[in-house]
């Protein structure tokens, strides 16, 4: 009997590293199998057009080196776009001061402007007015841009539209389909129907 019971050990002995094989390879595949899976990392979000903060009956102002006055923009309500990194104003109101003095104001129901404010869209009955002024002893008259669209560039002082415009320099007053002015250049495009009033210049 004990012979035979050592028989039957030797044997098993034989497929036990076997079986201990087959035991450490099915645990390992089950630890495996529920093991917890690592989390991808989320793709990067493509921006969207949606406004990051908001602001309500506001004034910015900016400054220069020497403390004066830049520029001031006001509103009822404004939205900033990080995807453009631009600013959408509601009954915008803005005023911008060159280096030399030149006083310029633009008005409009909805304003679209880039992040300094140099590049501005004007939407729904827009107004860009430059004050009259003295530049080396000459007068320069009051000069008024209306239309329902403007696109004004504050720093080059140029304004253009690709939509019917009013201009009004001192007392005369024109209309075009279309309109290019760069102020630095003194230089004025209309086209389209123009049409013009010219006022006779005030006796002396």
């Amino acid at each position: 009997m004990t012979s035979l019971v050592r028989r039957s050990w030797d044997r098993v002995s034989l497929y036990l590293p076997v079986l201990l094989m087959g035991l450490l390879a099915l645990g390992t595949w089950w630890l495996v199998r529920n093991a917890p899976v690592p989390q991808t990392p989320a793709a990067a979000r493509a921006p969207t057009h949606e406004p990051d903060y908001f602001m309500k009956v506001f004034s910015v102002k900016t400054f220069d080196g020497a403390g004066r006055l830049h520029s001031e923009v006001q509103g009822r309500m404004a939205r900033h776009y990080p995807d453009t990194d631009t600013l959408e104003i509601d009954q915008a109101h803005m005023r911008s001061v060159s280096p030399e003095g030149r006083v310029t104001v633009a008005t409009a129901n909805r304003a679209l402007s880039n992040a300094d404010g140099s590049e501005v869209q004007l939407f729904g009955d827009a107004v860009v007015t430059r004050q009259a002024m003295r530049v080396g002893g000459r007068a320069l008259p009051r000069l008024e841009f209306q239309g329902e669209f403007l696109h004004a560039w504050t720093n080059d002082e140029r304004v253009r539209s690709h939509l019917p415009v009013t201009l009004i320099r001192g007392n005369d007053r024109f209309t075009a389909d279309s309109m290019e002015y760069d102020n630095l250049d003194q230089v004025l495009q209309l086209r389209g129907r123009v049409r013009g009033m010219l006022m006779p210049a005030p006796a002396r």
